[in-house]
């Protein structure tokens, strides 16, 4: 898998990408990541890559002809601008990201991006949530480490991502470890019975009752089991 990220600000990246699991990706050689600077491709002595809205209003806007050259050599990838106006990310999106190639991540910054560069040089628009940060920076690496965990081979544990939230299109129920006793507060007894049919059912149950309560549009929308829990 390639990941290629767009970015005003690469030395944002330097950390992230070289500590845990998406260092170790790149060690294994299950993950390439290219970090670009867009303002490699500015215009005069200051590597300018923004400019003043038409039609006046506050803030900048990042410049579409840097942008175009810096996306040049990734026209075959799947091109992702990161912006408050995009999709929702959502756990199905980072799945079929997975499956992918390559990825090709443009970070905007200021006021967005010049509205020519979303319609003919991106593929899909993408948000963290319905608020702003100071850019797509962080959305950035939020994809790199979620398409990553999906690689295979990336994640000594299959099994932890089939069973994860969001996989039944439930939230992922409690967790425990040891000791079973501290500070007065006891591990739930089913968890210690050793009857797996039990525990799965608890499980289950769980799963069922945490989405009612912190996310019931799930529910609603079809993805859980709400007669369940009646």
């Amino acid at each position: 898998m390639n990941i290629a990220i767009i970015s005003i600000f690469p030395e944002f990246f330097h950390g992230p990408l070289n500590v845990s699991l998406v260092a170790r990706a790149r060690e294994a050689e299950l993950l390439e990541t290219t970090v670009v600077d867009l303002r490699a491709f500015g215009a005069g002595t200051h590597r300018q890559v923004d400019d003043a809205p038409f039609g006046g209003g506050a803030g900048m806007v990042l410049q579409p002809e840097p942008l175009a050259n810096a996306l040049a050599p990734f026209a075959d990838t799947h091109r992702v601008l990161l912006t408050p106006g995009g999709k929702p990310l959502t756990q199905e999106i980072l799945d079929r990201w997975a499956t992918l190639d390559s990825l090709t991540l443009v970070c905007g910054r200021y006021e967005g991006v010049d509205e020519r560069i979303a319609e003919h040089f991106i593929d899909e628009e993408i948000s963290l949530g319905d608020y702003v940060l100071l850019g797509g920076e962080v959305a950035a690496l939020a994809i790199v480490e979620g398409v990553t965990r999906l690689l295979p081979g990336a994640v000594g544990n299959a099994r932890s991502i089939e069973t994860e939230s969001f996989r039944d299109g439930l939230l992922e129920e409690p967790q425990y470890t040891r000791p079973a006793q501290w500070r007065g507060w006891d591990v739930p007894e089913v968890l210690l019975s050793g009857h797996h049919g039990h525990v799965e059912e608890w499980r289950r149950q769980q799963r069922l009752e945490r989405t009612r309560q912190r996310r019931p549009e799930l529910l609603e929308s079809g993805l859980g089991e709400p007669d369940e829990l009646e």
